[in-house]
């Protein structure tokens, strides 16, 4: 399966129209101490909470499917919570939070599964991006 969304300039300093083909919208902005207006989520907010949303749809489609009690997930995301030394990686912490009435087995199920939805596995994988210039 193939994903599409289109990032495009506008008027306000920083701050960028998102779409997707099926006409989805969204913005990000950059805070006001990077010279944006801070009206938005910044584009790692967006990554981070790219990632928070997979978990939690991945932990909960999981859930449905072996007809387990999980009522809510949520997921805190915290980006480098060290500034990271030269040459070391960048750090991404996620704490995943669950209610529901779950065994010890399947909460350690639950977590695996959390590092098994498709953007951790993007992220923490090997990536080409190719970029083209074209001039309008």
């Amino acid at each position: 399966m193939s994903y599409q969304a289109q990032a495009k300039s506008t008027q306000q300093k920083y701050v960028v129209d998102l779409s997707d083909p099926a006409g989805h919208s969204w913005q990000v902005d950059e805070p006001v101490e990077k010279g944006g207006g801070d009206t938005a989520p910044n584009p790692m907010q967006v990554l981070l909470s790219a990632l928070g949303a997979c978990t939690t749809v991945t932990l909960q489609m999981y859930a449905d499917h072996k007809g387990w009690d999980l009522q809510e997930v949520k997921v805190d995301l915290l980006l480098d919570p060290e500034e990271p030394k030269a040459g070391e990686p960048r750090q991404i912490v996620r704490q995943v939070h669950i209610a529901g009435a779950l065994d010890d087995s399947q909460k350690a199920r639950l977590l695996k599964v959390a590092e098994s939805c498709p953007v951790h596995k993007l992220l923490v994988g090997e990536i080409n991006i190719q970029t083209a210039l074209e001039l309008n």
